[in-house]
Parts: C-alpha cells; sequence; structure tokens
C-alpha cells in the first residue's frame, strides 16, 4: 500500500503510541488523540515478556525499555511459606530478551518520545465527539471541535472503550470477572532478580516483580464483590489481612507497605468482541477488542502485536479493507487463546470450578504458553 495514509489512533496508551510509531516511521500521517491532558500512566509496572520486547526492537525502542527497567529471566516459584519450589527459565523471541520490568509511567513517556520523533501527532485533552465512515474514508470531530478526513480510525481506547459502545452499543460491555488485582510499588529487595511467585493451598498467589534497579511491586489477585473498593485510610491493612498466610518474601514485602495512598486496586474483567473487530474503516484493537485477566502477563504484549501486524498488514495489502481483514484473521486466534488461557489459570489458581474445555487448556501450563507466545505471530 502506497503511504502516506491518513490514520487517527484513539487512545495514547502502550497499544496506541506502539501503532503511531510503527506507522509514522512507515510514512503514514498519523494523529493520536488522547482525552487525559498528558500522557500520564495508571498502576505500577507491568512485565514486557519476549514477545512484546520484539515489537519494541522493531519500533527501535528495546534498550530505552531495557535501560528504564529490569531485564531477568527466571521466573521463582515458592511455596507459603517461602521456600523455593522451582527456578523456570523463561523463553526468549528470537533475540529478544526473556522479560523486562518497566514502570508504566516509564513507558508511557519513551513510547510518547518514540511516536512524536518519528513525526506522529499528539492531541491531548480531546476525544471523538463526531464519526462518520463516508466509504473511502472516515469524517470525524474531535471535542475540542477540530474536524478532519481519515482513511484509517483505530481504537486503542482501553477496556472501556467508548470507540467500542459507538460501534457496537452495550452488546460488549466489560465483564467483571469476581477478582480483583491488589498492587504496590516499593524499593526492591536485592534477591528479586526476577518475578517470585508465591502460591499454594490458600486459593490466592502473591507475586513480587522488578521493574527497576531500584523498584519492584507486589501484586496479589482475590476474590472480591463487584461494589467492594478498598477503604481509603486502610487500604494497606486491608492488603495484609488477604496475604497474611503468606511468609518468606512475601511477608517482608509486606512489612513495606504502610501507606494506604499507595495501594493500586483495579477489578479484573473481560471483554470479547464476537463480532468483526471493524467497521468498515474503523477498527478495535488492545483491550477494546479482547481484554484479558493478567495471569499470562500478555494485555500489553496483545496490544503491542496487535499495532506491529496492522502496520505489517497496511504494508502488505492492496486496499485498507484488504489489510483489516487479513489483520484479523491472524491476530483472533492469538488473541483469543491467551484470553481463554488466562482466565483458565485464574479460576485454577482460586479454586473455581473450570469447564472441560479450560481443562484441556490447563495441560498446556503456564511454563507451555511462554514457549507458544515466543512463536511468530
Amino acid at each position: 500500500m502506497t503511504p502516506p495514509l491518513r490514520v487517527l489512533v484513539h487512545g495514547g496508551g502502550i497499544g496506541g503510541l506502539t501503532l503511531a510509531t510503527a506507522l509514522a516511521g512507515r510514512g503514514h500521517r498519523v494523529d493520536v488523540v488522547e482525552l487525559r491532558d498528558a500522557l500520564e500512566a495508571l498502576g505500577v509496572g507491568i512485565i514486557q515478556p519476549s514477545n512484546a520486547l520484539h515489537v519494541m526492537r522493531e519500533i527501535g525502542v528495546l534498550e530505552q525499555c531495557l535501560t528504564a527497567g529490569f531485564e531477568w529471566e527466571v521466573l521463582t516459584i515458592c511455596d507459603p511459606a517461602g521456600a523455593t519450589v522451582a527456578k523456570i527459565p523463561q523463553p526468549r523471541m528470537g533475540d529478544a530478551p526473556s522479560n523486562n520490568g518497566i514502570p508504566r509511567p516509564a513507558l508511557a513517556r519513551l513510547l510518547g518520545e518514540a511516536a512524536t520523533a518519528t513525526g506522529a501527532s499528539l492531541r491531548f485533552g480531546t476525544t471523538i465527539a463526531e464519526l462518520a465512515d463516508e466509504g473511502d474514508q472516515v469524517a470525524v470531530t474531535l471535542t475540542d471541535g477540530h474536524t478532519d478526513r481519515y482513511d484509517l480510525v483505530v481504537g486503542f481506547d482501553g477496556i472501556g472503550s467508548p470507540l467500542r459502545k459507538r460501534l457496537y452499543g452495550d452488546r460488549y460491555a466489560p465483564e467483571y470477572t469476581g477478582f480483583a488485582n491488589w498492587r504496590v510499588t516499593l524499593p526492591r529487595s536485592p534477591e528479586v532478580q526476577g518475578v517470585v511467585m508465591s502460591a499454594g493451598n490458600l486459593k490466592a498467589k502473591a507475586l513480587l516483580t522488578p521493574i527497576s534497579a531500584e523498584l519492584m511491586y507486589l501484586g496479589s489477585v482475590f476474590a472480591e464483590a463487584e461494589d467492594f473498593r478498598p477503604d481509603p485510610a486502610r487500604a494497606h491493612e486491608q492488603l495484609r489481612e488477604r496475604l497474611a498466610g503468606f511468609g518468606g518474601p512475601i511477608a517482608e514485602a509486606l512489612e513495606q507497605v504502610t501507606d494506604p495512598a499507595a495501594v493500586v486496586y483495579s477489578r479484573i474483567s473481560q471483554v470479547t468482541v464476537e463480532e468483526p473487530w471493524h467497521v468498515g474503516r474503523v477498527v478495535l484493537a488492545g483491550d477494546a477488542a479482547h481484554a484479558s485477566t493478567p495471569h499470562l502477563a500478555q494485555g500489553a504484549a496483545m496490544a503491542v502485536e496487535d499495532a506491529l501486524v496492522l502496520a505489517q498488514s497496511l504494508d502488505a495489502a492492496g486496499t485498507v479493507p484488504e489489510a483489516l481483514a487479513a489483520w484479523e484473521e491472524r491476530r483472533r486466534p492469538r488473541a483469543m487463546w491467551v484470553q481463554a488461557l488466562s482466565r483458565a489459570i485464574l479460576k485454577q489458581e482460586t479454586g473455581t470450578p473450570t469447564t472441560p474445555e479450560e481443562d484441556e487448556l490447563l495441560k498446556i501450563g503456564i511454563p507451555g504458553a511462554a514457549h507458544v507466545l515466543v512463536q511468530p505471530y
């Protein structure tokens, strides 16, 4: 396909900025619109597994990610008391590293810098007000009054995607899984040289993830009522209560959790858009189309894979509609497999009954899934 296309990316998160960098670097004219006033990333840190780092290499920011984060190769499994049960080397995709932990704000900053360096335009404090697919172009009016026409509009606008609601109404609203994620950033313990996961018969797991030379985060998943929210004055105490059965490195980390405001709580929901992910020249990607539970650490990885494969599909196809069809044909099976296995692992780890189909998926396990996910996408 001959550039330049005129592309609007709705959402300035990890996937949207990756797509903007990939497309602008290919000569396309890209606008990113973001409702927030700046590239502020919510949460604590994330794991970039090898397949995500492969994408970072492809868009030219791998070294920046490794510098800002903490590269690691071995997953340590402990019992609830803290005794080491296994050390599992993690696979690589090609010559990309095995894993990297990185603070979300640092990743947002470097992806934003990469997007602007390749020529993408970032517009903050605005979103789509009106959108009309005219066949060969999409007419867009933003809430700040700006109007333009685009060859393609891409919704990387997250699990609560306004663009998804515009396309499909309420058919694919986020589905709460019954579980929530508790996380808190702490000084990194010297012995935490990779993810340390503690699990057993407590119907829960806790993990420590290094995200820089100085920092790590403590995370855990628990069943929570849909309307539950931590008490702002004692969220740290509520987290301690939930992890009271753990010893070893988890207990040591808990001793450092003294500020309730530092505890980040997020409900775990899932989105599955069962219809085609594109309507005309408007397409959904990442969590807007296929949000998963975090149990394979693949949410952001699936988003950046979506972005790179979309850029490659636009390279190879003769028209935008052909590119979107080819992109979804490649992406849907992989994203849906990640979603299904992640949900099955959530249920297995928390003692929730699984279906026969989920039991079949679980035979591969987390180590097996890691080897599958470093195969070409």
